[in-house]
């Protein structure tokens, strides 16, 4: 798979790629990951890419121009299966989204900033926009980030153990259940006697049924869906 992110600040994307589990995909060939400075594109020597809205108040947005050239000039290379805008008013972002998208084979990601982009950007190019949630950052770079990690760790040879994706929360529209780990008895609070028991059949009864109630007690609008 192949990512381009599109971006006015590309620092903030520089430790959240080049560390752990999205620095082994990328080791591993299995993920690129290019990160373009949008002022690339500016429209004047003084790197503009933002100017004041139409109407009046307050903030600034991105122009037309530099994203309309930066989108053109990274199609021209490669043929995109979604062009994403980040944004607060997306769809939100679930498990099952990230699936879909680990199936594809070349994203390009919009960060916005300031006040967002020119309408119509999102109109001509964009084919989908995704929030991670209904609150508002600085800008798209971390949201791009969190979308990143999310898919690239589900792409085939990226775990060590490619079933732990499978057991994560959400896979199912379940919460994942409790674990546990060395030792058997912390300050008198014990490992359950049935993770120790050996019986995978009965361990794994016993998962999805915490799993279920779980879900039941923290999200039970995942089991509407």
């Amino acid at each position: 798979m192949h990512i381009d992110i599109l971006t006015v600040l590309p620092e903030l994307l520089a430790s959240p790629l080049e560390h752990s589990i999205m620095k082994r995909a990328q080791d591993k060939g299995l993920l690129t990951v290019a990160v373009h400075h949008l002022r690339n594109w500016a429209v004047n020597e003084y790197g503009q890419v933002d100017d004041y809205q139409y109407g009046g108040g307050a903030g600034m947005v991105m122009l037309c121009e530099p994203l309309a050239k930066a989108i053109e000039a990274l199609s021209a290379n490669k043929k995109f299966d979604e062009i994403i805008y980040v944004t607060p008013d997306g769809r939100t972002l679930n498990q099952r989204m990230a699936n879909t998208l680990s199936l594809k084979g070349n994203l390009l990601i919009i960060c916005g900033h300031y006040k967002g982009i020119d309408e119509r950007i999102r109109e001509k190019y964009v084919t989908l926009e995704i929030s991670i949630g209904d609150y508002v950052l600085s800008g798209g770079e971390l949201a791009a980030a969190v979308l990143v990690d999310s898919i690239g760790r589900l792409l085939p040879g990226v775990l060590n153990d490619e079933t732990s994706a499978l057991t994560d929360s959400f896979q199912d529209n379940l919460l994942a259940p409790p674990v546990y780990t060395r030792p058997v008895d912390f300050e008198g609070m014990k490992v359950p006697d049935i993770l120790m028991s050996g019986n995978h059949t009965k361990i794994e009864e016993w998962r999805y049924e915490q799993a279920l109630q779980r879900t039941r007690d923290r999200r039970p609008d995942l089991l509407e869906e």
